[in-house]
C-alpha cells in the first residue's frame, strides 16, 4: 500500500504560518531543498488542502520567471509534472488539478493508499494533515523546525482528538539552521 508522507515546515514554538498568514519566513538552502527532493523522488502524487493549494498554483506555474533560486528552479517542473490531488468542499478544480476530494475523506484517501504507484506526498498546511492524521491516513512525518518564533499562527498540530504516539526515525542539522526529523506512527 502507498504511503501519506507529510512534509512541513514549522518555527519553534509550532506554528505552520504567523499570525496573518505569513509565509515568509522557511529558507531553503541547499542541503534542505536536497531533502525536499529526496522526498519529491519517493512520490508521484501530491496532496494540499486547499489553503496551500492556493498559495501554490499562486506561485508554481510560472515560478522561474519570478525567482531565480536554485529550489524554485528544481521543484517548479516537479510541481508542474506531477499529479496533484485538492482537498475542498467547495473549489472546482483548474488546469493544475489532477483531482479534487470534497467528501468522505476515509473511503477516497483509502482508495487513493490502495492504487498501484509510488507514494503520496502531503505539503504544508495543517488542516488537510490534522484531519487526515485522525483518521489514521499519514503514515510519515517529516517536520522542518525552522529557528523563528512567530508567536502566532497556524498550530502544526491543531487539537488532535487523541494521542499521537511516534517514533523518531532520523533528524538532521541543515544548512546550519534547520532541524529536520522524520516520524513514524507507533501503531
Amino acid at each position: 500500500m502507498r504511503k501519506i508522507i507529510y512534509w512541513v515546515h514549522t518555527s519553534i514554538d509550532g506554528f505552520v504560518d504567523g499570525p496573518n498568514g505569513e509565509f515568509d519566513w522557511p529558507v531553503m538552502g541547499p542541503e534542505l531543498s536536497a531533502y525536499s527532493e529526496s522526498l519529491d523522488r519517493r512520490v508521484d502524487t501530491l496532496l494540499f488542502g486547499r489553503p496551500v493549494w492556493q498559495m501554490m498554483v499562486g506561485f508554481w506555474p510560472n515560478a522561474e520567471a519570478v525567482s531565480d533560486d536554485s529550489h524554485t528552479a528544481a521543484f517548479a517542473p516537479f510541481w508542474r509534472a506531477t499529479p496533484k490531488v485538492v482537498f475542498s468542499r467547495s473549489y472546482p478544480g483548474d488546469e493544475w488539478t489532477e483531482r479534487v476530494i470534497r467528501n468522505d475523506l476515509h473511503a477516497e484517501v483509502t482508495a487513493l493508499k490502495e492504487q498501484p504507484g509510488e507514494d503520496l506526498l502531503l505539503t504544508g498546511g495543517a488542516g488537510l494533515a490534522a484531519a487526515l492524521t485522525d483518521l489514521g491516513l499519514v503514515d510519515e512525518y517529516h517536520i522542518a523546525v525552522h529557528p523563528v518564533v512567530l508567536g502566532g499562527g497556524r498550530k502544526l498540530f491543531t487539537e488532535p482528538k487523541q494521542r499521537l504516539n511516534l517514533r523518531a526515525e532520523e533528524s538532521h542539522l541543515l544548512d546550519d539552521q534547520v532541524v529536520v526529523t522524520s516520524y513514524q506512527i507507533q501503531r
